[in-house]
């Protein structure tokens, strides 16, 4: 039965693409929404695979992702899996028929994402990407602040997402430009770029300035003790620290930078400043792997005297919510999915691609 023909209560059935620690949040995710069945897995690590099957219930499992996308009454299909495999199996998924919902970035440059792009509008399908910061709890909270006017016009913004040995397997594929598209701008820097933009208003790139460095990785510093140089099947060809100046339009700025491997404090820094007309706000994660929750305090006055306040927020829900709304997206029917075609990523594989031209070119770039 195809999902045009499904009622709204009808159980929709799911499989996942890759059971790495994204591949688990996504089943995890899954396996809590009432008319949801899980029912394949597709993995290359055997034994993890066999796992996650019995722990879940999954009548499904397959080595091959080719082959579980041709699984009869499959309706979608999350991709959790290194970045260079996003394209060719969301296409091959909304080629199907299927829904895809992909871990970020949308693909390693923004000529693959436009490729799934247009695929998804071709099929009719949702096309989703898993921005989960954005659904943090203080970053919601925030948004909730400038929303209501309290900073006024919102003018120059500062994010960044750093680290100090925080190089994710050292010598994987997360080093390998082909296989991962860039380093930590396109890691973690596009979750930056995401929630900043989400948090400003979505208000229009119109050119970049940017700067790559890449000083630690190659000397086989930055990683963890786990994953280290002498251990490497990959040479380091990224950047291990980015910086870019972002001019928006209506004459705002955005600062942004993100680090996998800095001389800095050993624990890692998310955050967010924003100056307005009429107030500012700080949002500081220090340890934020950890932290569920970031420090927010926003700068404002009444009457003349200064009326700063902090902001309390709880827990996000993370790749739940990611999830959570992916679901609602697929049962929202075709008025919905049309509007779920993946362009909001594809906006920010945009600003990533104009970067790393700008850095290596040395020059600003206009989008």
């Amino acid at each position: 039965m195809s999902i045009q023909q499904q009622a709204p209560s009808a159980t929709l059935k799911v499989g996942v693409v890759g059971i790495g620690w994204a591949g688990q949040q996504h089943l995890k995710a899954y396996s809590n929404i009432p008319g949801v069945e899980i029912v394949a897995v597709a993995g290359m690590e055997a034994d993890l695979l066999a796992q996650l099957k019995e722990e879940y219930s999954i009548p499904h499992a397959f080595a091959r992702w080719e082959d579980m996308i041709e699984l009869e009454g499959l309706d979608a299909v999350s991709v959790a899996v290194p970045t260079f495999l996003h394209a060719p199996i969301a296409i091959a998924s909304l080629e199907r028929g299927l829904h895809v919902l992909s871990e970020k970035p949308l693909a390693r440059n923004a000529v693959e994402g436009q490729q799934m792009v247009d695929a998804a509008r071709k099929a009719g399908r949702v096309l989703d990407v898993a921005f989960n910061h954005r659904r943090r709890g203080d970053i919601q909270a925030l948004k909730e602040v400038i929303d209501a006017g309290t900073l006024g016009r919102p003018y120059y913004a500062k994010a960044s997402w750093l680290r100090r040995q925080g190089i994710p397997m050292l010598g994987s594929w997360f080093t390998n430009p082909e296989l991962a598209g860039g380093g930590p701008l396109a890691d973690i820097g596009v979750h930056v770029l995401d929630y900043s933009l989400h948090l400003l208003g979505e208000p229009k790139v119109l050119a970049v300035s940017a700067s790559t460095h890449s000083e630690l990785g190659p000397r086989g510093l930055g990683g963890n003790a786990r994953y280290t140089a002498s251990n490497s099947s990959h040479k380091f060809e990224v950047e291990d620290f980015a910086s870019a100046f972002i001019r928006l339009e209506g004459g705002g700025t955005l600062i942004l930078e993100a680090g996998w491997a800095t001389y800095r404090d050993e624990r890692d820094l998310m955050d967010f400043t924003v100056y307005g007309t009429d107030g500012g706000a700080d949002l500081r994660s220090v340890g934020a792997s950890e932290n569920p929750v970031a420090d927010v305090h926003v700068f404002t006055e009444k009457d003349g005297e200064n009326a700063d306040f902090e902001v309390v927020a709880e827990p996000g829900r993370a790749h739940q919510a990611v999830v959570d709304d992916f679901i609602a997206a697929v049962r929202g029917g075709e008025t919905v999915w049309g509007s779920h075609d993946g362009s909001l990523a594809l906006s920010r594989a945009l600003v990533l691609d104009a970067c790393y031209k700008s850095a290596l070119e040395q020059r600003e770039v206009v989008l």
